[in-house]
């Protein structure tokens, strides 16, 4: 991963008069880490995991930075944008992912571990409900080193890469049930909020954490009537204190929530669940009592969601109906604000790539960070998740006790 470029030597007197990219490559020549940005823009996936700025602050250190030409398209940075900044443009996939570390928003799929050179990082998000055996297999073959988006820590154990997205899944899940209230999509052509003599839209969201808080602000900020459930008294009085204000809350009574949502236009799903254990807090029977064209946006879908009637749906294709009540079902909803979910992950991701290169490889970086093993789901091809070997069948080792022998 350390590895110098030997291609001979630089004529640095001139190097300002070079063109642009051999410039890119002098700078090359004394990298500490190699990192490839693989393209991702795909209908379900318009995120990019570094932008142009971060990729500046990469390469200024000392560090190469392949691109896949239209990486960042989806979430409108071109080519150029990336190029201005110091990377290295390329449409070969094999050189994007033979880099010492591979990092992309959508999970590894079976056909682009065939283009990885063995032996690297990759980083990714995991999500544990859609990960096919035939994908972790290829991982495990060319013996990396994964990390999951999700399950990385800060020194303060809070996992900021679900933190920052589900503040952005919150308010787009807000404004998303505001259009679909509207009669632009088929909805029954109300507005979320209320006006003055007309009575207010009632929203209930199902947790009282980031992503409901940041959905709660939204709707309320419209004026919209909210109600939160959660099975944490301790979470609801913290909630309350949170928003400065008095709020309709419960814990979880199964007579209250199913009244409650008889009247409601709007459910949001926010509940952090296990991962491969769902727990339906909203069943099919209650949802079929709901307001005809009201909206249920599960936003905990990707865990198995907490809702009966959500399904695990595309991006360019998550609606549909069931019991007549309007149904928004996509696991990456920040990615229908590709630009400003980019920026928050770069903001996450540009002092762990750099610790990375600081550290010398990542070995001492998980020895020495804590949070960030605990997005290690396999370490040198060996699988360290208890889920994933659950889920596959595959005894899972203690990451621990493997990297004690390093």
């Amino acid at each position: 991963m350390n590895e110098k470029n030997k291609s001979g030597k630089i004529n640095l007197g001139n190097s300002a008069l070079m063109p642009k990219e051999e410039h890119l490559e002098t700078k090359v020549r004394s990298r500490r880490i190699s990192i490839g940005i693989p393209s991702d823009n795909k209908d379900d996936e318009k995120r990019v995991a570094l932008t142009p700025e971060v990729v500046n602050l990469l390469v200024e250190s000392d560090n190469e930075v392949i691109v896949q030409k239209g990486a960042g398209s989806g979430a409108n940075y071109s080519d150029k944008d990336y190029s201005e900044n110091g990377a290295i443009i390329t449409e070969s996939p094999a050189r994007v992912y033979g880099s010492d570390v591979v990092i992309k928003v959508a999970p590894f799929t079976a056909k682009e571990t065939e283009y990885l050179k063995g032996n690297q990082v990759v980083m990714s998000y995991l999500n544990v409900l859609k990960l096919s055996e035939e994908t972790l297999a290829g991982l495990i073959s060319k013996k990396v080193t994964a990390i999951a988006f999700e399950k990385i820590r800060d020194s303060d154990g809070i996992m900021p890469v679900v933190e920052s997205m589900s503040e952005i899944s919150g308010v787009t899940a807000i404004m998303l049930a505001s259009d679909y209230l509207s009669n632009h999509h088929g909805g029954k052509g109300v507005m979320l909020g209320g006006i003055t003599g007309i009575t207010p839209t009632e929203v209930i969201i199902l947790g009282a954490n980031t992503a409901g808080e940041y959905a709660a602000r939204a709707a309320l900020g419209l004026g919209a009537q909210v109600k939160i459930f959660d099975k944490s008294l301790q979470r609801l009085k913290k909630f309350e204190v949170l928003m400065g204000q008095r709020l309709h809350t419960s814990v979880f009574h199964p007579q209250v929530l199913k009244k409650a949502l008889k009247s409601a236009d709007v459910l949001i799903g926010a509940i952090e669940l296990a991962d491969l254990r769902p727990w339906y807090y909203v069943t099919e029977e209650m949802v079929s009592s709901m307001k005809s064209k009201a909206v249920i946006i599960d936003l905990s879908i990707d865990r198995g969601g907490c809702i009966e009637t959500t399904e695990c749906r595309a991006l360019r294709d998550p609606v549909y109906e069931k019991h007549g009540v309007i149904h928004f079902s996509a696991w990456n909803l920040p990615s229908r604000v590709p630009r400003t979910a980019s920026m928050a992950l770069s903001n996450i991701f540009a002092p762990l790539l750099q610790n990375m290169a600081e550290s010398g490889g990542i070995t001492r970086l998980l020895k020495n960070d804590h949070g960030f093993r605990s997005g290690t789901y396999l370490y040198n091809g060996i699988l360290t998740n208890e889920t994933l070997g659950q889920k596959f069948n595959i005894l899972s080792k203690d990451l621990d006790l493997l990297l004690s022998a390093f």
